[in-house]
């Protein structure tokens, strides 16, 4: 089994050209779309995932799920989260919901780099969002929406999730990482190279808009539009090595009197599978209370 599904490099930039276009992946119940991005100014690619109620209820809309990817690329992860929503679904933990798989690149931290090159917040809050919206059955709003992710895709689930509150009622911020203001966690640690690679290509080799654009720093400057309006939770297995960083973001949260749950799941490494496994009926109960009465 996979350690870690979103370590794969299928969206990888080739030489300097950001590689928008991803192939498609073969999965039950899961479409392959692109659309022109004016942003990009390119062809932008993405995974749909829909339940087998929305081919048989024409008239029913759905609440949507954005599932955000680790680095390195998310097309390893497409088919095995899908068909765990979808057995979930047919099991009646969950409500049948859409799931969104952005391609998220290699190393984009899910914001806009700063030379521009790179607007992978932008495409996703301007142009994804509102196409779902615009070309599937989705309940479009607030209560219709979460944000999710695991590792880098966390990273951007909490970055996403605080900056639009008016968008997202949930955030689920899955071992995400990095969660630290000078770019020192361990996995920067572990590999400088890497490290060096993110800060100049993401961030224009400038620490300060790395820190502005933190979910810590985020989520400080946007605690008044989220509290008691968005549910969040912060999960990490115990043996990951990004558990002190997350329980420290969650610290964070708590000084910030925003309102959200923290698990630590007992024998888990950085596995998304097996940390949502891990999590058990509280898992399900994140989605249902999100999607309460709206569907």
């Amino acid at each position: 089994m996979v350690a870690c599904l979103t370590v794969l490099s299928a969206t990888a930039q080739s030489g300097t050209q950001p590689a928008w276009l991803t192939r498609a992946v073969a999965a039950p119940r899961v479409r392959y779309h692109t659309f022109e991005s004016a942003v990009a100014k390119a062809k932008v690619s993405y995974h749909l995932y829909t339940p087998e109620a929305y081919d048989t209820e024409s008239g029913r809309r759905f609440p949507v799920l954005y599932w955000l990817h680790g680095s390195g690329g998310g097309l390893a992860g497409i088919a095995p989260m899908a068909a765990l929503f979808d057995r979930a679904i047919r099991e009646g933990k969950i409500p049948p919901m859409l799931v969104v798989f952005p391609n998220g690149m290699a190393s984009s931290l899910w914001c806009d780099s700063k030379d521009g090159s790179v607007p992978m917040e932008t495409i996703v809050i301007k142009e994804l969002v509102p196409r779902i919206d615009a070309t599937a059955r989705t309940l479009a709003m607030l209560e219709g929406r979460i944000v999710e992710g695991f590792s880098m895709g966390g990273y951007g689930a909490a970055r996403l999730g605080f900056l639009y509150p008016e968008l997202f009622g949930g955030i689920s911020i899955l071992a995400g990482g990095p969660l630290d203001l000078d770019f020192a966690g361990p996995r920067a640690n572990a590999n400088p190279a890497e490290r060096e690679r993110i800060l100049q290509g993401t961030f224009g080799g400038d620490i300060d808009y790395y820190r502005s654009q933190s979910p810590i720093t985020i989520a400080e400057r946007q605690a008044p539009a989220v509290r008691d309006q968005v549910r969040v939770r912060v999960a990490v297995g115990s043996r990951d090595n990004t558990a002190p960083l997350n329980r420290a973001y969650s610290e964070h949260l708590k000084r910030l009197n925003i309102p959200h749950t923290f698990t630590l799941v007992p024998d888990v490494g950085h596995n998304t599978l097996a940390l949502l496994r891990g999590l058990d009926d509280a898992n399900w109960q994140f989605y249902r209370g999100v999607f309460a009465g709206k569907y």
